[in-house]
């Protein structure tokens, strides 16, 4: 069913604050890019009851997309970080532990959501990460009250429940993000951690490990799906880094990139003809460091940062290469 071309005039300013909101809910890209769609057909089929007095037209529309994402919800599981599934492991020379039947957390290109500059927060990897750990309504109270500001009442009427109840579950999810260690005030302004995140490109590739060393804070954690294998602390992380070097050489290029309102490299290793795509790094930088490096290798998150069957050459540097390198995203909901 197509949408009326002057309906979708007037909703599609708010597709990338929607695409923002059902990846919260969701944790997947993809998966947000098909819940937004359902909500603008839903938003269509109903838009003859819609009431402007009642609502703003954005009140609206969100009200619609945690509808549609607590539906959707129902017959997805989680999506984690290997941090959320077990313990570190504690030796980095052991062959990593692979887990494809796992439906992990995505990471989202800055350039695909409203407003980046907001995401410090509330799309950051780590809370995104946290989120999913929480029961789909009880997640669903915490965005629409913690990020997006709705009154406690109007939470309860767009997920049918008491103001109590939406009230309990928030206290519930605060507690549940508070044990997960989030805190704001760690993090770093996105100038800051571009400037840490350029120096961590140049030791990596000069394959200096004394200079990583210093970037790295006491308890710095790497994770890498879709293997389950993760690690945390200074020491284990320039160990398996170490490893890396002696698999796959010393040879790298990096193109900086962003996701989640935060800084992040796409890593080639050199082959035998140029640079292969090896992952997506995203990194959290706070006062005392990068605190967290998680690497994608997933060719559907390659996409979604235009870096499919990309091979950058020689003159590719840590500030970016040639404009030809530079990543080109889809639209949202290509």
């Amino acid at each position: 069913m197509t949408l009326d071309v002057d309906f979708a005039a007037r909703i599609d300013p708010f597709r990338r604050d929607l695409l923002a909101h059902c990846y919260r809910m969701l944790g997947s890209v993809h998966d947000a890019e098909d819940l937004v769609q359902e909500t603008m057909l839903r938003a269509w089929r109903a838009f003859a009851r819609y009431d402007p007095a009642r609502s703003s037209m954005r009140t609206w529309l969100y009200r619609i997309a945690t509808n549609a994402c607590l539906t959707a919800l129902e017959q997805r599981s989680r999506r984690p970080l290997p941090s959320g599934l077990g313990g570190p492991d504690d030796e980095p020379d052991r062959p990593l532990v692979r887990g494809e039947e796992v439906p992990w957390l995505e990471p989202v290109p800055d350039a695909m959501v409203a407003d980046p500059t907001d995401a410090l927060v509330s799309l950051r990897l780590a809370f995104v990460a946290a989120l999913q750990h929480l029961p789909a309504r009880q997640r669903a109270v915490l965005i629409l009250r913690e990020v997006l500001s709705w009154p406690a009442a109007d939470v309860a009427t767009a997920l049918g429940m008491t103001t109590a109840a939406v009230n309990s579950a928030l206290q519930r999810a605060r507690a549940h993000l508070d044990a997960a260690g989030l805190a704001e005030d760690e993090i770093v302004e996105p100038g800051d951690a571009r400037t840490q995140v350029d120096r961590y490109v140049t030791a990596f590739r000069n394959a200096d490990l004394a200079a990583l060393e210093k970037l790295l804070t006491d308890d710095v954690t790497l994770e890498m799906p879709p293997f389950l294998t993760w690690f945390r602390g200074r020491d284990a992380y320039l160990r398996f880094t170490a490893r890396g070097f002696t698999l796959r050489g010393t040879d790298w290029r990096m193109l900086p990139t962003a996701a989640n309102g935060q800084p992040a490299v796409a890593a080639y290793t050199a082959t035998g003809d140029g640079y292969a795509l090896h992952s997506l790094q995203v990194f959290t930088v706070t006062a005392a460091g990068i605190s967290h490096t998680t690497v994608f290798q997933d060719h559907a998150v390659f996409d979604k940062f235009g870096l499919a069957g990309r091979n950058p050459g020689d003159d590719v540097e840590n500030g970016g290469g040639g404009s030809d390198l530079t990543p080109t995203l889809p639209p949202v909901g290509a």
